[in-house]
């Protein structure tokens, strides 16, 4: 019996031929979003299968409100796991195949959670920061996510028998009455409050993280957008810095973005199929 025909697959080689031609007369860069992770588990907020969102933490509840740190690590604590265990999926492998092809020149992330240094990208822009590390906001002492989640559990330990819808940005939507009780770690260095190494609405990209994305994004003659809406500014301004400029914009995405009107082209498809499909046309193949 034959295997049963893919209708996506099936619609892509012309655009995926039409992308692949337009990377290989010009090096591209690479602006990538959450939808590049849902493969992998983990869940974002705007592709068409997504639930409702929550309303955003801001930075300054956070920093004001013991209450609001208090629900953050709480559901932060339940959800690290979806993010710490998540691997690779086919399309963060492909595009580290193709930057090691020499045919991307890198990646500016609007992720946090590293999967495409853990599929063998060199040249990663996190943009937003990464949800692996944890800041001391008074003395700026550095220290992994993985040893809080220690110290979370230690004084804790309802935590680590709670079970909990996982949301995207490595949380949980866990049970109010599971928070009130929950004890916070502090800094081990100076005893200061700790936030995760990650911006937070209403929190600026650090100045010189700008400046080493737009360094990247200069090192590009086409701008590949893969797996975002665009809707967060601090992404699309490359998209409307790369149309002002005249530079081709290719999306790769699962539903609309609001860069879809600058796009010179657009495929519509999940990742991990679109992207080694490009990868396969590029002649970069992976292994079998």
């Amino acid at each position: 019996m034959r295997p049963e025909a893919d209708p996506v697959a099936e619609q892509l080689p012309p655009l995926i031929e039409a992308l692949a031609a337009l990377m290989r007369e010009r090096p591209t860069v690479v602006l990538s979003g959450a939808g590049i992770s849902t493969e992998s588990g983990i869940p974002d907020y705007r592709s068409p299968a997504s639930a409702p969102r929550r309303p955003p933490i801001q930075f300054r509840e956070f920093i004001g409100d013991e209450a609001v740190r208090q629900r953050y690590w709480t559901r932060s604590s339940v959800g690290w796991r979806r993010v710490a265990d998540a691997q690779p999926n086919a399309g963060h492998r492909a595009l580290a195949r193709l930057e090691q092809a020499g045919l991307i020149r890198g990646i500016i992330t609007q992720n946090v959670d590293e999967l495409h240094q853990r599929a063998g990208s060199s040249r990663v822009l996190e943009l937003h920061g990464t949800l692996s590390t944890v800041r001391c906001l008074s003395c700026d002492d550095r220290s992994t996510r993985e040893a809080l989640q220690q110290r979370l559990l230690a004084e804790n330990p309802a935590l680590s028998e709670t079970l909990a819808p996982v949301a995207p940005d490595g949380d949980a939507e866990v049970p109010t009455a599971l928070i009130a009780g929950v004890r916070v770690p502090a800094c081990q260095a100076c005893g200061g409050m700790l936030k995760p190494d990650v911006v937070f609405f209403g929190e600026n990209v650090p100045k010189p993280r700008v400046e080493n994305a737009w360094s990247l994004y200069r090192d590009g003659d086409v701008l590949l957008v893969v797996g975002s809406s665009l809707t967060v500014f601090s992404g699309y301004r490359f998209v409307l810095k790369a149309s002002q400029e005249g530079r081709p914009i290719a999306i790769a995405n699962l539903g609309p973005t609001r860069g879809d009107p600058l796009a010179a082209m657009r495929v519509e498809g999940p990742l991990g199929t679109v992207l080694p499909a490009l990868s396969d046309a590029l002649g970069v193949a992976g292994p079998a």
